[in-house]
């Protein structure tokens, strides 16, 4: 006799599995399909090198979602008809066979079910990314360039396009700050929860005698704006300075002024784009940038308000919260969800979906109790 309740849990799996399809809105998906292969097809479709990319990585991103979602709707299928046969036939080993496959399938469901809980306005969107050394000296800009590989190779792992916009070294080692975009649905979603302070604790290889050092990086998400959303930015309104581009130690790796520095005169706000190869390239992606951030500023603002007349002081869950540590003892812990684990170079490598998922779970709950 099975020792699960295979009809229950079965049962479990196609309920969660409901849930997910209705938020993934698969007839979208394959509307959105139909019409990007159509764009795909178009005789002149590589005229334009730069829209024919974004095309086809789109239908490819789709594809494989649609994809994703059948096969794993087939497995259930599979799953149930494995059962039935084991019991008509007496086979024991198939039941284990079928325990294995439900234990594999309930982990996937799981992974999925988080994007249940994106449901926030600009979940759904790509990302910009920007991290910044803090205090800590070289230490930090050494910590800032290992985050920033630490986040392209979590989008690695996990298929999503990247573009590095923007990369300021420090003169020592490491970087100042960095700038980059993940180019998938709900980028911003999961990226969000990462946006905050990150804390290191490590013996400094920087430190001639071998101190344990404390260092900081910031990490800023904003979701990356539509075309038919950007917010008209006066000329009056933006002070705009060119500059040649320099590599790793101030090294040139431009002889134009080809980076764009684009302040924006009344909030303040500084971007910075130079990877691109022109002068006309960094200043559209600076501008892109710009204008997500001033979208999302406008929201902060409009939520800040909402908080001030429902009376909420409580403080942000951005703020410190994650700590890296490598000395005296190997942990990354998250500091709001207590999620961690005991190996920070797989961390560092790019295993950062269990911190993302609990920390989405954890934003969904905090939600609930406000």
């Amino acid at each position: 006799m099975a020792s699960i309740d295979f009809s229950a849990e079965i049962k479990t799996l196609r309920s969660t599995y409901s849930s997910i399809e209705e938020v993934s809105n698969v007839d979208a998906i394959k509307a959105s399909i139909a019409e990007l292969s159509e764009a795909a097809n178009a005789p002149d479709l590589w005229d334009n090198p730069d829209q024919a990319q974004k095309v086809t990585s789109q239908l490819s991103r789709q594809q494989s979602e649609l994809e994703r979602l059948e096969t794993l709707k087939s497995r259930i299928d599979d799953l149930e008809v494995m059962v039935e046969l084991a019991d008509a036939e007496d086979a024991p080993e198939m039941l284990t066979e079928a325990e294995v496959e439900l234990r594999d399938i309930s982990k996937v469901l799981a992974e999925l079910e988080v994007v249940t809980l994106l449901s926030g306005e600009y979940d759904q969107r790509e990302a910009v990314v920007t991290i910044r050394s803090g205090a800590g000296g070289v230490d930090a800009a050494d910590f800032a360039e290992t985050l920033l590989r630490m986040y392209l190779r979590w989008a690695e792992k996990n298929n999503y396009p990247t573009q590095v916009l923007d990369t300021s070294y420090a003169e020592e080692a490491g970087i100042k700050s960095a700038t980059f975009e993940v180019q998938a649905p709900y980028a911003f979603g999961r990226l969000s929860i990462e946006a905050g302070t990150h804390r290191l604790v490590r013996i400094s290889p920087f430190n001639s005698q071998g101190k344990r050092m404390t260092s900081f990086a910031a990490v800023e998400v904003i979701p990356l704006i539509e075309g038919t959303e950007a917010i008209e930015i006066p000329e009056s309104e933006l002070k705009v300075d060119v500059f040649r581009s320099s590599g790793p130690g101030g090294q040139s790796v431009n002889t134009t002024d080809s980076a764009v520095r684009m302040t924006h005169i009344p909030t303040g706000i500084v971007v910075s784009m130079q990877n691109e190869k022109s002068q006309i390239q960094n200043r559209a992606a600076a501008l892109r940038v710009l204008q997500s951030r001033l979208l999302l500023l406008r929201k902060e603002q409009e939520d800040a308000k909402k908080k001030e007349l429902a009376g909420d002081v409580k403080a942000s869950w951005g703020d410190q919260m994650r700590s890296y540590v490598l000395n005296p003892y190997q942990m990354v812990k998250d500091l709001r969800t207590n999620y961690e684990e005991g190996n920070p170079q797989s961390v560092f490598d790019g295993a950062l979906d269990g911190f993302i998922d609990a920390g989405i779970r954890w934003r969904a709950a905090s939600r609930n109790e406000a």
